[in-house]
C-alpha cells in the first residue's frame, strides 16, 4: 500500500514538473522566435494577423441601412450573417428597438450602437398557467392561453422542484404553435409537473450568450422597461446575461430599469467592464458571477440598484477600480462565498443602504469566505441609517488588507460604524485608514470574546 501511494506520488510529481517544464519551454522558445513583422491570413493561426484596412461590418436601423427593422429578429440576422462569415461588426443605427426575444451573441462579434440614441428594450412581460404535464424530455408545453405569446418569442418556464421545493427556471424560445399549444426550441429536460404550478412568462435578458468568447458590446443604451415586466433573477437573465464565456469586454453601455440584474456573467473569464452605467435595477448593478476568473470592473458608474457590485461564489483574480457606488439599496459592494485573492481599489462608495463593502458569512464549508482581499485607497461615506456601517467583516473571513481608505460619516454620529471585525474573523490588517464621523471607529469584536 505505502509502496504504491508513494509511487503514485512520484508520478505526479514529475508529471507536474514535466507540464511546468514544457510550458517554461514554450515561452523560452517564443522568445527566441522571429519577429512577425508581415503577417499573412493563414488558417486557423488566431495569434497574427494582418492590419486590414477594411473589416466586415453590416449595419441595422429603423431605415437607411444594411438591414432594416426594429425588433430582435433584424438585430438577430445582422448577427448571424456575421457568425456565417467568421466574426465581423454589427453597427446599430439610432432609433428605439424593441425585442420580443434575446439577442444571441456569437464569438468574434463587436456589437456597437451609436450611445445614447440606440435604445434596446423589450416589450411587456406575461405569465400564463401551463395547463397540462410535461416529463423532461418533452418539448412542448400547453398553456391556459395563448395571450398575447407569439412565435419566436423568448420566454421562461417557472416550477416548484417536487424533491426540494426550489424553482426551477427554464429559458426557451417558442418555435411552433397550435392552438395553446407550443413546441419549444429544446427539450425541457426538466418536469414541468402541475404539482409545481408551472408558468409560462415571456422573459429574457436583452443580449446574451453561452459558450462564445471574443466578443465586444459598446456604446448602447440597455433598458429592461422593469415597471413592466416580472422579475428575473441575475442567475438567469440581466440586459446582459453571460454563461461559460470568455474575453467579453463590455465597455460605454448603459444597462438600466431591468427587474433583474444589470450586467451579470457566470463562469466567465476575462470579463472587462468599463465606462459602463448600471442604475435603477431591482436587483444587481454587476454581478461578477459564479466561478468567474479575473474580471475587471473599472470607471463604471453603479446607483440606485439592490447592490452595486455583487460578487459572487468563487470570483478569483478580480480588479475593481475607479469605479462610483451610490445610492445602492443595500450594498455597494458585496463578496463572500470563496471569493479570493480580489482588489478593489480607488472606487467611491456613498449612500448605500446599510453598509458600503460588506465581506458575507458563508459557514458551508471549511474555508469558504473571502480571504486575501485587498481594499485599499477608497472613499466610503454616509452608509445605512442610525446603525450603518461603512465596512463589515462577518464570519471566518481571514487575510483581508484594509489599507488607505478614507471613511466618513457627515450625518450624526448615532450607531453607525466605521469598520467592524466579526468575532471569528482571523488577520485583518487595518492601515492607514482615515475614519471620521462615526460612533465607533472600529469595533473590533474578536479582542472581546
Amino acid at each position: 500500500m505505502f509502496a504504491a501511494t508513494k509511487s503514485r506520488r512520484s508520478f505526479l510529481k514529475s508529471t507536474a514538473g514535466l507540464l511546468a517544464a514544457g510550458t517554461l519551454g514554450r515561452a523560452r522558445a517564443n522568445e527566441r522566435l522571429p519577429k512577425v513583422d508581415r503577417p499573412r491570413a493563414t488558417d486557423g493561426d488566431e495569434r497574427h494577423q494582418p492590419a486590414w484596412e477594411e473589416m466586415l461590418e453590416i449595419t441595422v436601423g429603423l431605415k437607411n441601412a444594411d438591414l432594416v427593422g426594429s425588433g430582435d429578429r433584424v438585430i438577430q440576422a445582422a448577427v448571424d450573417y456575421v457568425k456565417r462569415l467568421g466574426g465581423g461588426t454589427v453597427r446599430i443605427l439610432p432609433g428605439t428597438y424593441t425585442l420580443r426575444n434575446s439577442i444571441y451573441l456569437p464569438s468574434k462579434l463587436r456589437l456597437i450602437g451609436s450611445g445614447p440614441e440606440t435604445i434596446i428594450t423589450k416589450n411587456a412581460s406575461e405569465t400564463i398557467a401551463i395547463t397540462d404535464d410535461s416529463d423532461w424530455y418533452d418539448q412542448e408545453i400547453t398553456l391556459a392561453s395563448t395571450g398575447d405569446f407569439k412565435v419566436g418569442d423568448g420566454v421562461v418556464l417557472q416550477t416548484k422542484n417536487p424533491h426540494n421545493g426550489s424553482t426551477d427556471v427554464i429559458k426557451r424560445s417558442l418555435v411552433a404553435k397550435s392552438g395553446n399549444r407550443f413546441k419549444l426550441s429544446d427539450g425541457l429536460r426538466k418536469n414541468l409537473w402541475l404539482s409545481g404550478k408551472p408558468t409560462c412568462s415571456s422573459l429574457f435578458p436583452l443580449f446574451t450568450s453561452e459558450y462564445t468568447s471574443d466578443v465586444t458590446i459598446e456604446k448602447l443604451t440597455l433598458d429592461g422597461n422593469g415597471s413592466n415586466n416580472a422579475n428575473l433573477n441575475g442567475n438567469y437573465g440581466g440586459c446582459i446575461f453571460l454563461q461559460d464565456c470568455n474575453r467579453y469586454t463590455i465597455r460605454d453601455v448603459e444597462a438600466r430599469n431591468y427587474n433583474g440584474d444589470g450586467i451579470s456573467f457566470q463562469i466567465c473569464h476575462d470579463v472587462v467592464v468599463e465606462n459602463c452605467h448600471s442604475h435603477d435595477n431591482t436587483n444587481l448593478g454587476v454581478h461578477p458571477g459564479s466561478g468567474s476568473q479575473r474580471p475587471l470592473i473599472r470607471n463604471c458608474v453603479l446607483e440606485r440598484n439592490d447592490q452595486g457590485l455583487f460578487w459572487c461564489w468563487g470570483v478569483k483574480f478580480g480588479l475593481a477600480e475607479r469605479n462610483r457606488m451610490i445610492d445602492n439599496r443595500s450594498y455597494g459592494t458585496s463578496i463572500g462565498h470563496n471569493d479570493t485573492d480580489n482588489v478593489m481599489r480607488h472606487n467611491e462608495i456613498s449612500g448605500s443602504g446599510k453598509v458600503g463593502i460588506l465581506f458575507r458569512d458563508d459557514n458551508r464549508g471549511r474555508d469558504f469566505w473571502p480571504n486575501r482581499n485587498l481594499v485599499e485607497n477608497n472613499r466610503i461615506s454616509n452608509t445605512g441609517g442610525e446603525d450603518g456601517i461603512a465596512i463589515d467583516i462577518r464570519g471566518q473571513t481571514k487575510d483581508v488588507r484594509l489599507v488607505n481608505n478614507e471613511l466618513r460619516e457627515t450625518r450624526q454620529p448615532m450607531k453607525r460604524i466605521g469598520i467592524r471585525v466579526g468575532d471569528q474573523a482571523e488577520n485583518i490588517e487595518m492601515a492607514k485608514n482615515t475614519i471620521e464621523g462615526f460612533s465607533t471607529a472600529v469595533m473590533d469584536q474578536r479582542a472581546t470574546t
